[in-house]
């Protein structure tokens, strides 16, 4: 029984990381069940039986990588704003390439919208928590607007045109994004 239950949790994560690698490779509109389940190596019933078809395969997908993203970028592993801003880049150096593809297709797949929009959410509160020392105190409207410079400063397009566009190395990448953040570090 126990060897039964660990085996349809391994394939689930299969069927899973199968959708993820299909999504990673072409748009979520042009992935099909069949090619899922080809990818992991079971039949098409049962990626159906299992997520229920698309949508519920897509949703499982989106709550995996999102739940992983959470815990690479977890607020509390960070000590200061030079440790907030290496666990971005370590973030977008990984997933960075990938996530601008999906932000440019969310105008065209509504199913992607949402979940951009619950990585844009997730974003503002790490955001939120990782500067929450620098925020307190702030009046609303002062606050408000820092924590929207904070989101900006540390969004991917940010990243992408610092690395991507400007060339900039990693490290140098890291510094440029310090640089900009420590002013608005600054209490006054």
């Amino acid at each position: 029984m126990v060897a039964r239950a660990a085996n349809a949790v391994a394939t689930g994560e299969r069927i899973l990381d199968a959708a993820v690698e299909a999504f990673w490779e072409r748009p979520s509109d042009q992935i099909s069940l069949d090619d899922v389940a080809r990818r992991a190596g079971v039949s098409m019933q049962t990626v159906i039986r299992r997520f229920g078809g698309k949508e519920g395969l897509f949703a499982a997908a989106v709550e995996r990588e999102s739940d992983r993203v959470r815990q690479e970028r977890d607020p509390a592993a960070v000590t200061d704003a030079a440790g907030a801003v290496a666990q971005l880049i370590t973030h977008y150096e990984a997933m960075g390439d990938r996530v601008l593809r999906m932000l440019e297709e969310e105008t065209r797949i509504p199913a992607l919208r949402q979940v951009v929009d619950r990585g844009r959410r997730a974003h503002r509160d790490w955001c939120e928590r990782v500067f929450a020392s620098e925020l307190a105190g702030l009046g609303v409207a002062r606050r408000r607007r820092r924590v929207a410079q904070l989101v900006a400063v540390c969004d991917v397009y940010t990243w992408k045109l610092l690395r991507r566009d400007a060339g900039l190395s990693r490290r140098e990448t890291e510094l440029a994004v310090l640089e900009l953040l420590r002013p608005l570090l600054e209490v006054s």
